[in-house]
C-alpha cells in the first residue's frame, strides 16, 4: 500500500537565507522567499511535473511562509496531480526561540558546531534530537495515511533542510554519526525515495557529505 516514490524538497532561497540580519527583526517563521527562491520553486515543480506525468500525489508541506510560498510555486506545474495537500507543524524547521542579532545566531553556530549538531539544544529552542522526535510522529500519521486504499502513487514533503535530514536519518535508521556527516540538501534540492521489489525504499538523491 505504499506510494512508488516519497518526494522530499527544501524550500526555495528565503531572505533569511541571502539576508541573516532578518533574523533580528523577522521571526523565522515568517520569512518568505526570495525572487531567485521563487525561480527555484518554479523549476523545481517543473521537474516534478516530469516525473510524475499523469501519477496522482498527496502533499505535505511545513506551515512556514516560505513552505507555503514554495508549494504555491510548485503547484503551478503539478495542480492538476495533486489529490490532496495538508499542513503538518511537525515538520516544521528546527526552533530558533526567538529574534536575535546574526552575531548572536553565529555563536550559537559555531558552538553547536563543535558541540554536536544532533544534540546541541538552541537556548529557548529545539536540538536536532528533538526534531528528530516530532518527525517519528509524523512519520506515524504517514504510514497510517499509506494505509487508505485512495492513497495515490507518490508523495511530496515541502519542508526545511535539517527537518529533511533527519526525516531521512528516522526512516533508514542512521545513526547521528551517518547524520552529522552529511550536509542539509540546497535550496529547492529534490531527494527521491523510490519503493523497490520488497516494498522497501532507496534513496535514489543522495545529499552530499561535509
Amino acid at each position: 500500500m505504499r506510494p512508488k516514490r516519497i518526494i522530499l524538497i527544501r524550500h526555495g532561497e528565503s531572505e533569511g537565507n541571502i539576508d541573516h540580519a532578518r533574523y533580528q527583526t523577522i521571526q523565522d517563521f515568517a520569512l518568505k522567499l526570495s525572487p531567485v527562491g521563487i525561480q527555484q520553486a518554479q523549476q523545481a515543480g517543473m521537474r516534478i511535473k516530469e516525473l510524475l506525468e499523469n501519477e496522482k500525489i498527496y502533499v505535505y508541506l511545513s506551515p512556514f511562509y516560505r513552505t507555503r510560498e514554495t508549494f504555491q510555486f510548485i503547484r503551478e506545474s503539478i495542480a492538476n496531480n495533486i489529490v490532496k495537500a495538508i499542513e503538518d507543524p511537525r515538520i516544521r524547521e528546527q526552533d530558533w526561540g526567538h529574534l536575535r542579532h546574526p552575531d548572536d545566531n553565529k555563536g550559537i553556530i559555531e558552538e553547536r558546531d563543535n558541540f554536536s549538531t544532533f544534540y546541541y539544544r538552541i537556548p529557548d529552542g529545539e536540538s536536532g534530537a528533538d526534531v528528530y522526535d516530532r518527525v517519528s510522529s509524523f512519520l506515524d500519521t504517514l504510514h497510517r495515511d499509506f494505509e487508505k486504499t485512495d492513497f495515490p502513487e507518490n508523495a511530496l514533503i515541502v519542508s526545511h533542510g535539517l527537518t529533511m535530514r533527519l526525516f531521512l536519518m528516522r526512516w533508514f535508521h542512521w545513526s547521528v554519526e551517518e547524520y552529522e556527516s552529511l550536509h542539509n540538501p540546497q535550496n529547492c534540492q529534490i531527494a527521491i525515495m523510490e519503493k523497490q521489489m520488497d516494498n522497501h525504499y532507496i534513496l535514489s538523491s543522495e545529499l552530499s557529505r561535509k
